[in-house]
C-alpha cells in the first residue's frame, strides 16, 4: 500500500473510532493490531445511553450493535449489610450489553469499509523518531518480518499496556489504586432482570450484566493489598471465591456453569501525565484508564477515538502539532464525568455510603435516578421532540 497520512496502533474501540472518523474524511489510514479478530478481550460488555449515541451519530452503528445485543434499561447497586438501589435511566432509555468481541468485530468492519488498511498479527514494537528525535515520523512492528510504517500522525490506542505510550515516557501504570480483574462468562444464572448490576463489597465490587444466547459476563475488581503474584496464578479461584462468599450471589449461582476461561487484568490504573507529543496522540485506555465502575468505559473509548482522530486531522491540515489541542479538548468532553465517577467510587467505597444511598432512594428516589442517568451519560443522547 501506499505510505498512510494516519496509522492507528490498536483496533479497539478507540481505535476503529479513530480510524472511521479519519478514512470518512478522506485520510489514508493504516490500523494495526497484534490480534487477529474475533478475539475474546475482557470487558464489562455493556454500552450506556451515551455510548450507544456516538454509535448512533456515527451512521447508524448502534443499530447494528442493537441487533446483536440486549437492551438494558438501568442499573442495580447493592451494598454490604443487602442495601440495594435500583432505578433505570430516564425518558425510557435503554443502553446495551453484547460481547467485547462481537462489539469490536462489527466496529473493524465499519472501519474497514469506510476504507481503513487492517493488518492483524502486527506487533508494534516502538515509535519511530524524525533525525533530531524531535517528533514521531511511524512506528516500527513485527509479523512474518520487520515492518515499517511511516506517517505525518500516529494515533496510539493500543490499551493500558501501549508500547508506544510507554516509550516516550507518556503513560505509565498508577501507584494507586492498585485494582485487578477477573472476568468470564456463565449460564444458568438466576435472578437476571433487563438491568446491568454493581454488586459493591469491602474488598471491591462484582459486576454482572445479562447477555445475549443466555450468557451471563461476571466481572471481579479487587484492590490488592497483598502478594498479587499468587492471586493472578489462581485466577479461576478468585472468582469462585468472590461468588461462594457472598451470600447474595452464591444463591443465584447454585445451578450456574462457567463457560469460558477467566480472564485476568492489571493493575488496571494508568496515567497519562499527557494526551501525546509532536506526530503521536493518544487514545483509549492508552491515555489514561481507572476502572469505571459506572459502566461508561466504552463512552470513554468512543468519544475519546473520535477526539483524537480530530486532533490528527487538525495536526494534518496545518502540520502543527494538536497533542495540546486534543488534551484541552479531552479535559472538556470528561473533565465533569470524571469528577462524578470520583465521587461515586467515594460514596459507595465508605462503610455507610451505599446504605444511605439505599435510604435515600426509598423515601427520596429523584436525586438517586438523577445519578442513574448521569452515570448512563443520558444528558448526550439525542432525544427526538414530542
Amino acid at each position: 500500500m501506499t505510505q498512510p497520512d494516519v496509522v492507528v496502533v490498536g483496533a479497539g474501540p478507540a481505535g476503529c473510532v479513530a480510524a472511521l472518523v479519519l478514512a470518512r474524511a478522506g485520510v489514508k489510514v493504516c490500523l494495526l493490531d497484534r490480534a487477529r479478530f474475533p478475539r475474546e478481550k475482557l470487558c464489562g460488555d455493556t454500552l450506556n445511553p451515551g455510548a450507544l449515541s456516538i454509535l448512533d451519530r456515527l451512521g447508524g452503528i448502534g443499530d447494528r450493535v442493537r441487533g446483536r445485543a440486549l437492551p438494558i434499561s438501568g442499573m442495580i447497586v447493592t451494598g454490604p449489610g443487602g442495601a440495594i438501589v435500583t432505578s433505570d435511566y430516564p425518558h425510557n432509555l435503554r443502553g446495551a450489553s453484547i460481547r467485547r468481541c462481537d462489539l469490536d468485530t462489527i466496529l473493524l468492519e465499519v472501519a474497514v469499509a469506510a476504507g481503513a488498511d487492517f493488518r492483524a498479527g502486527v506487533h508494534v514494537l516502538e515509535p519511530l523518531m524524525s533525525a533530531t528525535r524531535a517528533d514521531v515520523i511511524g512506528v516500527r512492528g513485527a509479523a512474518a518480518r520487520e515492518l515499517r510504517v511511516d506517517a505525518q500522525v500516529v494515533i496510539a490506542a493500543d490499551g493500558r499496556g501501549s508500547k508506544l505510550a510507554s516509550a516516550l515516557g507518556l503513560a505509565r501504570f498508577a501507584a494507586a489504586p492498585k485494582r485487578w480483574a477477573f472476568g468470564a462468562y456463565f449460564t444458568g444464572v438466576d435472578g437476571l432482570t433487563a438491568r446491568g448490576e454493581m454488586h459493591v463489597r469491602a474488598d471491591g465490587y462484582v459486576g454482572v450484566a445479562p447477555l445475549p444466547d443466555q450468557l451471563t459476563n461476571v466481572c471481579i475488581v479487587r484492590e490488592r493489598r497483598q502478594a498479587l503474584p499468587a492471586d493472578c496464578g489462581r485466577a479461576d479461584e478468585v472468582v469462585a471465591a468472590a461468588i461462594d462468599r457472598d451470600p447474595a450471589l452464591r444463591a443465584r449461582f447454585t445451578r450456574a456453569r462457567r463457560v469460558s476461561p477467566v480472564a485476568s487484568l492489571g493493575p488496571l490504573a494508568i496515567e497519562a501525565r499527557h494526551s501525546g507529543c509532536p506526530g503521536l496522540l493518544l487514545a483509549g485506555d492508552a491515555s489514561g484508564f481507572i476502572d469505571p465502575m459506572t459502566g461508561d468505559g466504552l463512552r470513554f473509548a468512543f468519544r475519546g477515538g473520535e477526539l483524537a482522530a480530530t486532533a490528527a486531522l487538525e495536526e494534518l491540515a496545518s502540520g502543527v502539532p494538536a497533542f495540546e489541542r486534543l488534551r484541552a479538548a479531552r479535559v472538556r468532553e470528561f473533565g465533569g464525568k470524571w469528577r462524578v465517577n470520583r465521587a461515586i467510587r467515594s460514596l459507595v467505597g465508605s462503610p455507610g455510603g451505599i446504605q444511605f444511598a439505599a435510604c435515600l432512594a426509598e423515601y427520596w428516589p429523584a436525586p438517586v435516578r438523577a445519578l442513574i442517568g448521569i452515570a448512563g451519560d443520558v444528558r448526550l443522547v439525542q432525544r427526538p421532540t414530542e
